[in-house]
This record gives structure tokens, sequence and C-alpha cells, in this order.
């Protein structure tokens, strides 16, 4: 039943459109550069570190890679170029989404995304073309699994290979990992032998359910960015990074009956399901065009889904099926978490051609309420070179001490940063590698980050070169004041 814009409005009256800003996500709001007034205009908020919260100052890498504060160390489990794949092969470059999973015999697995776009001639070191393995070979990207055993030693074969611009996407309730491509080429474009634009499943303990790779078609063919999937309902909501015009968010609603688990994907119809974007209006019933309309945290929208004409995208993409008024949109729709009993979802900034500009939002959708609260709202940075000043949000994970840890895929100076439930943010490393020049220094975005199972350990990556990090340290429950 779709809840109506009139329905929206009633209830709104009744409760209360202002959000008290509670729980893992509300602890973004004083990031540095965040709105943790109502208002855009004016707002600051830089961190606090008398409140307590954090680890205290970052103290620079002699190695020139990861600031971390005292007593933390880190060690590189993989670096493209460098560590090699069971097959001998280099690691691939530019690490990307990774998820964590308990495996067998004491040992760690990680599925790591390389996000390679376009020909294998256009890159060092893509995804190799393991036999059984290879969706398109004319593609560069897909995951490898890396294995860290108790005695430290690590070891990395592929999951999927000849996929196309893997970025992110997200780990499902029964252990395995969705890959997304962020890229739509059909076959023909840029070298292709297929179409792409699509999410496929990797297995990270049993290999043999990796081969021959079936794109899941009924999530829909787009950009994809991540993925998540409700655990109690059954639907998966997914982010597209896309622009011209602005890309979308989407819930796909499996077929009646269905039973998730392993494998179980490679069983449904291409067009299975029903796969739907969102039309979102405000308090006063008025249609939303855009999320960047939102310029106060704790803006809540009601949100009604519209069904996708045709997801496969034969003739026109996804997004440009839908006219004025029918959707709202948002631009660089990034990284999703799930929990509290809903999504997490990122907007990592707005331009020109948004409605209206910001450096990051993150939204909470309520499945129940069906509705989307900002959480977040990052003003313009003004001097992204600056330490400590952040901008676009990328990657969210929630930690095992309490509250996220924050990817940083912005300009200038890159962040791993933490946020307690009360509101307190505090530094967690910095990315020391400058891959540009003394006189013009850049320092490539961080992505990837997961704890590990036991908690003790997070893992992140330096995208360019492709550099995965195990981080350890003095972990401490963080104080809520």
């Amino acid at each position: 039943m779709s809840l109506t814009r009139r329905d929206f409005a009633r209830t709104s009256a009744i409760t209360g459109a202002g959000v008290v800003l509670a729980g893992s996500a509300g602890a973004l709001a004083t990031a540095p550069n965040a709105l943790a007034s109502y208002d855009t205009d004016g707002a600051e908020g830089p961190a606090d570190a008398r409140h307590g919260a954090g680890y205290g100052p970052l103290l620079p890498d002699p190695a020139g890679i990861l600031a971390l504060p005292a007593g933390f160390s880190y060690r590189i489990i993989t670096h493209s170029g460098r560590t090699k794949l069971q097959s001998g092969e280099f690691t691939p470059s530019n690490h990307d989404g990774t998820a964590a999973f308990d495996g067998p015999r004491g040992t760690t697995l990680l599925v790591n995304n390389h996000e390679l776009k376009g020909p294998r001639a256009n890159w060092q070191h893509p995804v190799p073309l393991t036999e059984g393995l290879v969706y398109d070979p004319a593609a560069s990207g897909g995951c490898t699994v890396v294995e860290i055993r108790p005695d430290g030693r690590v070891a990395e074969w592929v999951g999927i290979a000849g996929t196309s611009t893997n970025c992110a996407g997200g780990r499902t309730p029964w252990g395995t990992w969705l890959t997304c491509e962020e890229n739509s080429d059909r076959a023909g474009t840029n070298g292709m032998t297929k179409d792409h634009g699509y999410v496929f499943e990797v297995d990270p303990v049993d290999r043999r359910a990796n081969r021959d790779p079936k794109p899941l078609k009924f999530f829909g063919r787009y950009d994809h960015e991540a993925v998540v999937i409700d655990p109690k309902r059954g639907h998966a909501y997914l982010t597209e990074d896309a622009s011209g015009p602005n890309g979308l968010f989407f819930r796909w609603t499996p077929p009646q009956g269905f039973a998730y688990g392993p494998g179980r994907f490679r069983g449904l119809a291409d067009d299975a399901g029903v796969l739907q974007a969102p039309k979102c209006y405000d308090s006063g019933g008025r249609f939303v065009d855009d999320l960047s309309r939102a310029t106060r945290i704790g803006t809540v929208y009601g949100v009604d889904w519209t069904d996708v004409p045709d997801r496969d995208a034969r003739t026109t993409p996804v997004r440009k099926q839908f006219g004025a008024g029918e959707v709202t949109r948002a631009r660089k729709l990034e990284g999703m978490w799930w929990g509290d009993g809903g999504a997490y979802i990122v907007s990592s900034y707005a331009r020109d051609e948004s409605p209206a500009r910001h450096d990051g939002q993150v939204w909470f959708y309520d499945p129940g309420r069906r509705t989307l609260t900002l959480k977040v709202l990052l003003g313009v940075n003004p001097d992204p070179s600056r330490d400590g000043a952040l901008d676009g949000p990328d990657n969210i994970t929630v930690s095992p001490y309490g509250g996220l840890v924050i990817a940083e895929d912005g300009e200038g100076v890159q962040h791993l940063f933490g946020a307690t439930d009360s509101g307190r943010t505090y530094p967690i490393a910095r990315n020391e590698l400058n891959i540009g020049t003394a006189e013009e220094p850049e320092y490539s975005e961080f992505a990837g980050i997961t704890f590990s199972p036991d908690g003790r350990t997070l893992f992140a990556s330096i995208q360019t070169p492709g550099i995965l990090l195990a981080i350890t340290g003095p972990w401490k429950r963080q104080k809520r004041n």
C-alpha cells in the first residue's frame, strides 16, 4: 500500500517532523564542517578532543603511509604491484569496498573490490582472468579474496574477474559479498564484450560457488555503488552514483516466497521481483525533487516507491526513464550500512548540478515508517588542504566500540575518522602517501573500511595505488559525552 502525501502530512502534523539526533549516525553531526545547527548558514563544528573522545592526535609516519594515534600500528596486507596472488600474478590495483568474514580454521577472509574501469590494457595490474571465474574477458575489474591465517601469513586469490569498476557493494546476512559495478557500458562500448552495470555475488568460503559468474539482473543495470539487505523484510536497497541527471536509490522486493541463502540468487529470473525508485515529499505534502533540498538536520521526508519501467535499460538509462515530478534524485549516492532497523545512505556531495550545494549528507531510511531522515549535513569545505577539515564521506561502518567509522573521499587531505554515539568526532588515521608532487600534493581516498569479526582489527584501503591495511591498537569503547 502506498503512503500517500496526505497520509504523511497528517502523520507529521501529529508526531512532528523534528527528530532528535541519536544513535550512531547522529554522531556524524559534529564532524569538522558538519552542520550541527539546524541551518546551513554560518554553522561550525570542529571536533573537540577535550571531551575525551578518540585516541589523541595523529603522529606522522616515518614511512610516509599512515599517520595514527600513539599506541596504534598498521600492517600492509596487500600492496598492488608488490604482493602476489596464489596464482603468481601481482595483487590488482585500485582497492575499494571490502567485507570481513570468519573463515575456516581460525582464518579471517576479506573480499576486496578492485575499481578498475575500461579495457585491461589501461591498467598495469588488472584482476587476472582466472579460468571459470570470468564474466567478460575484456574487463579489468573484479574481486580478490584475502585470507589472513592465525600465524599472520596471507594468501590471496581471485573471487571474480572480468567485471568493471567494482566500487562498493554489501555483505549479505548469509555470509556472502555483493559486488557492484559502477559502470554501465554496453557490449561493444570501450572494448567490452558483454553488458555491464550489474551486481554479482561472491562467496568468500566456497570457491566453487563463484564459478560461471552470473549478473543479478533483477537488481537493474546502472552505475551501482552499494547494496544492503533488510534481514527482516527481505528488501534490498541499492545506490546509484551518477549525474546528468542525478542518480537514484532503489528498493528491490523479492518474489513472494523467495528464501534467501548462499547461491539462491542464481535461481531467480532476470526480471524477478520489483525494482522501484523513491518519490519523496515533505511534511506539507510537497514533492521533493532532490535530496540536496534539505538544509536542516532532522528533516524528514515521506517515501513512496515508483516502479522502474525497464530495469535493464535496454534503450534508456534507468535514471532517465522518469520525468519531472516522478522520482527524487541525489548526487553521489555512495556507501550504505544497515543498522538500527534501517538503511544509512550517504550522498558524498552536491554542486551546481543540484538545487543546493553541500559536502556530504547521511540519510536514514526507516522501512517501517517509510521515511527518510537527514542525520548529517556537511557544509562545503572552504579549505580541503587543511588537516582536520572533512568533506566527501563515502564508506561507513559500525564500530564494535560504539559509533561509526567513516572513510573520507573528498578533496585535499584524506582521513579515517570516528564518531561517538553522542556526537563527538575524533581522527583515526590520515593518508600520508603523496601520489602527487611536493608542490602539488595529492592523496588518494580511503575505502573498504571494515572491522575483523573479533573487532580487534580495522581494515582499510588506500585506493591508489591499492594498499590494504590492518590497523590495530588500544581500541576502547568511546564515551557518550
